[in-house]
């Protein structure tokens, strides 16, 4: 699904990744992707991925994160992928939705950037996990 985020969502930097455990539980990561692997109609998913960039978690209020600490999912346009479950999606499995999802961009005749964003979240009582890829318009 193409997705057109019209306002950027600010997280404040963190080294680690936290536990969802509840309501308005909330992060984000960011990865490079191996850029021979990011044009690839059959990635290798071990290859896929070069580096984490950053993960976020969100606050109560934006206003109180120095800019220095802000990471954002900027507004733009957006391979888009999310799938509800009872828990957080594994990384072997949030890695396949991204595979799929830049498998269909590609069918599509969409240009991915080499960035992907993995958002996580409780929402509506159950565990949501969202797959964002950046495409040039």
């Amino acid at each position: 699904m193409n997705l057109d985020l019209r306002a950027p969502i600010i997280y404040e930097k963190t080294d680690e990744a936290p536990i969802i455990s509840g309501v308005n539980d909330e992060f984000l990561q960011c990865y490079i992707i191996n850029p021979d692997q990011g044009r690839s109609i059959e990635p290798d998913p071990p290859r896929f991925l070069d580096n984490l960039s950053f993960t976020g978690v969100k606050t109560l209020s934006v206003h109180d994160i120095p800019p220095s600490l802000q990471v954002i999912l900027p507004a733009g346009h957006y391979l888009f992928t999310q799938e509800r479950n009872e828990a957080v999606l594994s990384m072997d499995k949030w890695l396949e939705l991204a595979i799929e999802q830049q498998k269909d961009g590609l069918w599509e005749r969409q240009k991915p950037e080499n960035l992907l964003y993995i958002r996580f979240l409780y929402e509506d009582g159950g565990y949501v996990t969202q797959v964002f890829r950046p495409v040039k318009k």
